[in-house]
């Protein structure tokens, strides 16, 4: 959604993953997902390095937070995501920013990794990645600490 918001469009960019090159909050940006599990997404991180360079923000969706929930950090534990520990463990350190979006709140059902949301639950899921894509540009264009004051929130109908 954000790379449709800019403009950009995904294609092929790296071994195990693909970019969508825009301007976002003023300045030159990739976006970037990965094809790995998500286990292995630290992977991707020295590559990212070497061709992008600069300060990145991690976004990924977490069953810990509850559906509609957004968490921004911009150091700190991986809270128990494989992803986030992935990067971790690629980086040598926690101080890296990330967004967490809620999608759960508890142990994902079997089903979690494949599955998809509940009719019930779309109008909450569209609402949360168009907070989740403002949240992105705030981070972009301003200091993280005013992206985390406006944008953290436990559920849709509040601020944290």
């Amino acid at each position: 959604e954000l790379a449709r918001k800019i403009g950009a469009k995904f294609r092929k960019a790296g071994f195990e993953f693909w970019a969508a090159e825009g301007r976002l909050g003023g300045a030159e940006a990739a976006l970037v997902r990965t094809w790995t599990y998500v286990n292995g997404t630290g992977r991707v991180i020295p590559e990212l390095r070497k061709r992008y360079g600069g300060e990145f923000l991690i976004v990924c969706d977490d069953v810990a937070l509850p559906l509609g929930g957004v968490r921004i950090r911009k150091e700190g534990s991986s809270g128990g995501h494989n992803g986030l520990e992935s990067v971790e463990a690629a980086l040598g350190h926690r101080e890296y920013a990330r967004l967490r979006i809620g999608v759960g709140g508890g142990k994902p059902d079997p089903g979690y990794v494949l599955g998809k949301f509940r009719k019930e639950e779309r109008p909450v899921v569209e609402e949360t990645v168009e907070h989740a894509c403002r949240a992105v540009e705030c981070w972009a264009a301003e200091k993280i600490e005013i992206c985390m004051t406006r944008f953290n929130r436990r559920a849709p109908s509040e601020n944290v």
